[in-house]
């Protein structure tokens, strides 16, 4: 037998070894997830028993919660550093590095949530969502929606124009952009991560914070509050991400049934979410807070003047903000 012949044989027997060992054939793919969420939240159990059951066998996925593995705001740089798979990036965490990105947290961007989701489905963010992948090396699986954010403040004083807000040390997450939005409303923006945010209201560190209903239910910043006040800035949305690196090793296949799951997983908790939206003003009211209207036109006007005096106007991609508004 010809040298040639015994290394065909011996790599045919090679290729059937492998093909007979699901283990050697078949690797999972290792999928770690990291976000700030509870893990006792649906947002977090639906993640194994949605997304994660949607993935099957054929991926390993491993999330933590409660900003277990990476603090709030740094899951971008651990994606890019390999040291992260997936995590929910929150928008203004793009901004240092992809400032067009910014006008995805602009305040009053959308009229609500019916509106944000025909935007995403248009297809007017194309081109910016692969603007993000470029510069910032995730690739954006869907965008899930958290909640419309309001603010819950300490104290009686009743809240209906940014002015009133004038002097309110208001807890706002760390970034420029996040503290720019408390600008905005017209509020003293005071940084203090997620988690130390009720202690910074017991304490007085900080007068009131802005959360969705159900970000301050879950944190029960109702116990340490008195009122909130209903200004709808900011029909907040994260962005349901996995590192380009991670998703350059996938197989079509594989990358198809990744996009697939997420958006399963978003329309399971998203039903959710908006259930809780309906009922929670009743709840919190039953705590005893105060839970009003103030002048929102006066707000939206104020607030989007704001920003179009803003550098960050400057940065947004030519055209786009009147595409969104044009989305019906």
């Amino acid at each position: 037998m010809t040298p040639s012949i015994i290394k065909n044989v011996a790599s045919g027997l090679c290729a059937a070894a492998m093909l007979a060992t699901p283990g050697i054939a078949q690797e999972k793919v290792e999928l770690i997830w990291s976000s700030t969420m509870s893990a006792t939240h649906y947002r977090a159990t639906m993640l194994d028993t949605v997304f994660g059951a949607c993935l099957g066998d054929e991926f390993e996925f491993t999330p933590y919660h409660g900003a277990t593995l990476f603090k709030q705001g740094t899951e971008l740089t651990a994606m890019q550093r390999g040291n992260l798979d997936m995590a929910p990036i929150a928008i203004p965490d793009l901004y240092n590095q992809v400032p067009e990105s910014s006008i995805l947290s602009t305040a009053y961007l959308y009229s609500d949530y019916d509106h944000m989701r025909r935007v995403w489905a248009s297809g007017v963010l194309e081109d910016l969502l692969a603007t993000i992948q470029d510069k910032a090396g995730i690739v954006v699986l869907d965008n899930n929606y958290i909640g419309t954010r309001q603010v819950n403040l300490k104290g009686d004083k009743v809240i209906n124009t940014p002015e009133d807000m004038a002097g309110i040390k208001l807890r706002m997450p760390g970034g420029e952009v996040w503290q720019f939005i408390g600008e905005a409303l017209g509020a003293n923006p005071t940084p203090v991560a997620f988690t130390e945010v009720y202690t910074a209201l017991q304490t007085g560190a900080v007068d009131g914070q802005d959360n969705p209903y159900t970000g301050t239910q879950r944190m029960k910043f109702y116990e340490v509050t008195d009122q909130i006040v209903l200004t709808n800035h900011l029909v907040a949305n994260n962005l349901f991400s996995v590192s380009r690196s991670k998703w350059d090793s996938l197989t079509e296949a594989q990358q198809t049934k990744l996009r697939s799951c997420a958006v399963e997983y978003r329309k399971a908790f998203e039903g959710r979410i908006l259930e809780d939206e309906q009922s929670l003003r009743a709840f919190f009211e039953g705590e005893g807070l105060n839970v009003y209207d103030p002048d929102r036109d006066a707000f939206r006007n104020h607030v989007l003047g704001v920003y179009m005096d803003s550098k960050y106007a400057s940065d947004w991609p030519e055209g786009l903000i009147d595409a969104i508004n044009a989305v019906e």
